[in-house]
């Protein structure tokens, strides 16, 4: 039997990354723009470029199909069904105003029109039981306005079905063949309506775009093993991805998570602040040994409850336009030049200012050097574009340059500070992480913004998401709602549960060829006081152990703890195949990399020595200002920092003044 190749592979909005494990544990990276209108192109462009053959691939891809088709509106059309009196659920929502004090906000489209939602019967109360029937003739009717009105897709969400699935199956098996049904029973068996029926709602809309791609990606790739990363960070098998599209809303991202963690044990660091910079958009995050998982998790404007990793986006990359507003002030973002055209500099077709064409002006971006000197930029472009935004605002090319960077580097900073202070971290105790196409460039800026004295590229950031997708494990994230006061359940119930969810993982990842053997899992259970909305997830650990838990985590999180009884709401158990063996080999050489040449960069009263990234050698010290250049990233380091090689190739960044963590 041939050995298989393992390809890890990212669908940016601006780039396409790869990176293949070769059966002899060589990693192989590549990059091409990104296709936005057909992905899969893309990929199977960089496939051909790399040589690969296809029935020797075990590919697992992060898309942004999903994500792409809920921020751009261009879900299918879709059918909404619930019970009589509630077919404006999703319109009314939690009646939450995105600015508070706004007494006359703008208002928005309701995400199903009206007369895409339907009512019928099949109500059940809060213990399962049947309230109002489903009857021969409604399901008829049902059926006869689904045929009217010719929808893609359709969500069903019936009261209480997490009790008790058998009325949307009904339902499902009266529906034609052809349609898209999401079952809000299936995709997510948890209390609150709203939130179940909006992710059943965006599983149907958007469904059938994942379906088509993945099987266009199917037939470009034939006799390809095709895995999906999913926004938890486990992977999901092609077959069964198609009817999951909700959990693809972040599914990019999450390979980058997984990858720094991964590759920030392997050099001892745990507690960390990560920025993933690609050409469109930042995403940012707190790891603390684990990547943390959320199920208050936004897309858009749309709440997803689904679990995903607990991130978030601005619209902050290299592709992002520079403009100045009406009232004479320098934006950045959200709007970004994506794959096509692109940054002015990509010599495209694009002329309006972008981050990178910022970067390229000031040298921190040299032309010969980017993507490892194969694609050469136009200095003429960016400088173009760039002044006509100088004219705009008064200046000149470099100030204009210097303020698109540093409005960028705030936007980013402003995100890592956010996130860090909702969950009580302390920026400076953290190492910022930077990682996508774009990152390094801006890595030693944000950390002085953030007063944090040290940083990391990792090896391979330019395509750690990428990477990423080899390191994440098959999984499952399983969830079953059981309300009731936790001291008054028999634990034997419960066991019971978490029996029934293991079986269901399991089954689905023997559907992918993992035995019982491969497999582990993690228990744990949403927790509250009583009276209380909203939960605190805590691991199980029998009925005693886990309350203490709850009460100590409470006190942690909110600063007080309360004598009330704990409530359960919700099981939950993640179920994972095994690990991906993914093993980063050390660098090898003794000579210390030399520069390569020697260019100017705006600030810099001397010419600042550049390196290629893969002649360094482990334990190699380079005092900034210097740039790093390798084929799929550059990073900029800035006076006051110094560069170590570690052994397996990460940049370890530190402040000559570092100021000690408080």
């Amino acid at each position: 039997m041939a050995c298989m190749i393992r390809l890890g592979v990212d669908t940016g909005g601006t780039f396409t990354d790869f990176v293949a494990l070769d059966a002899d544990g060589r990693l192989r990276v590549h990059k091409v723009l990104s296709t936005p209108q057909a992905p899969e192109r893309a990929i199977l462009q960089g496939i051909r470029e790399m040589g690969l053959d296809v029935a020797r691939l075990q590919l697992v891809h992060g898309s942004t199909v999903a994500t792409n088709a809920v921020l751009e509106g261009k879900g299918v059309k879709t059918l909404y069904i619930g019970n009589h009196g509630f077919a404006d659920l999703l319109s009314i929502g939690r009646q939450q105003r995105a600015s508070l004090y706004d007494l006359q906000p703008t208002p928005v489209e309701p995400p199903v029109p009206a007369a895409c939602c339907l009512e019928t019967g099949g109500r059940l109360d809060a213990q399962g039981r049947l309230l109002e029937p489903l009857t021969d003739d409604a399901l008829a009717m049902l059926r006869e306005q689904v045929a009217q009105l010719a929808p893609q897709a359709v969500a069903v969400n019936l009261l209480f079905s997490y009790l008790d699935p058998t009325t949307e199956e009904r339902i499902a098996a009266a529906l034609p063949d052809d349609l898209f049904v999401s079952l809000s029973s299936r995709v997510l068996p948890e209390i609150r309506e709203y939130e179940r029926g909006m992710a059943t709602w965006l599983n149907a809309w958007v469904g059938p775009r994942v379906r088509g791609y993945l099987q266009r990606l199917g037939l470009g790739l034939p006799g390809t093993s095709v895995s999906v990363m999913q926004s938890s960070g486990d992977t999901v098998a092609e077959g069964q991805a198609a009817d999951n599209a909700v959990r693809m809303l972040l599914s990019g991202p999450a390979g980058g998570l997984m990858a720094a963690r991964h590759v920030c044990l392997a050099s001892d660091r745990e507690r960390l602040l990560t920025f993933d910079m690609g050409g469109t958009s930042t995403d940012v995050a707190l790891i603390d040994g684990e990547p943390r998982l959320t199920t208050e998790g936004h897309i858009g404007r749309f709440p997803v409850a689904v679990p995903m990793v607990d991130m978030h986006t601005i619209g902050a990359g290299g592709g992002s336009i520079a403009w100045v507003d009406a009232g004479g002030m320098l934006q950045v973002g959200p709007q970004s030049a994506g794959a096509e055209p692109g940054p002015a500099c990509y010599g495209r077709g694009g002329t309006r200012p972008t981050v990178t064409d910022a970067n390229l002006v000031l040298g921190r971006l040299q032309p010969d050097a980017f993507l490892g000197g194969e694609m050469r930029l136009d200095v003429a472009a960016a400088n173009a574009a760039v002044d006509t935004l100088a004219d705009a605002m008064g200046t000149t090319r470099m100030r204009a340059a210097l303020d698109v960077i540093a409005v960028a580097n705030e936007h980013m900073a402003q995100a890592l500070r956010a996130i860090a202070v909702r969950r009580g971290a302390d920026p400076r105790e953290h190492v910022l992480v930077s990682f996508g196409g774009a990152g390094g460039l801006h890595v030693c800026a944000i950390a002085e913004l953030l007063d944090m004295g040290s940083a990391m590229v990792p090896v391979h950031g330019g395509v750690l998401s990428a990477l990423g997708m080899l390191a994440a494990r098959p999984g499952r994230q399983l969830s079953r709602t059981r309300i009731g006061l936790l001291a008054e359940i028999a634990t034997e119930d419960i066991e019971a549960m978490f029996s029934e969810l293991r079986a269901q993982g399991l089954a689905a990842l023997q559907e992918e060829g993992f035995t019982a053997a491969d497999c582990d899992h993690l228990a744990s259970l949403d927790l509250r006081y009583a009276g209380q909305s909203y939960t605190l997830n805590l691991p199980w650990s029998g009925i005693p152990g886990t309350i203490g838990d709850f009460h100590a985590r409470h006190l942690e999180r909110y600063g007080h703890r309360l004598d009330l009884p704990v409530e359960l709401v919700n099981l939950r158990l993640r179920v994972r195949g095994p690990c991906s063996g993914l093993r980063l080999a050390g660098l090898s050489g003794e000579v210390a990399g030399a520069p390569f040449d020697y260019c100017r960069v705006a600030g810099v009263k001397v010419p600042v020595p550049q390196f290629w990234r893969h002649a360094l050698t482990a334990g190699q010290r380079i005092e900034g200002p210097a740039l790093v250049a390798e084929k799929v990233a550059t990073t900029w380091v800035t006076d006051g920092w110094l560069l170590d090689v570690d052994e397996i190739g990460n940049l370890q960044l530190r402040r000559r003044a570092a100021v000690p963590s408080r």
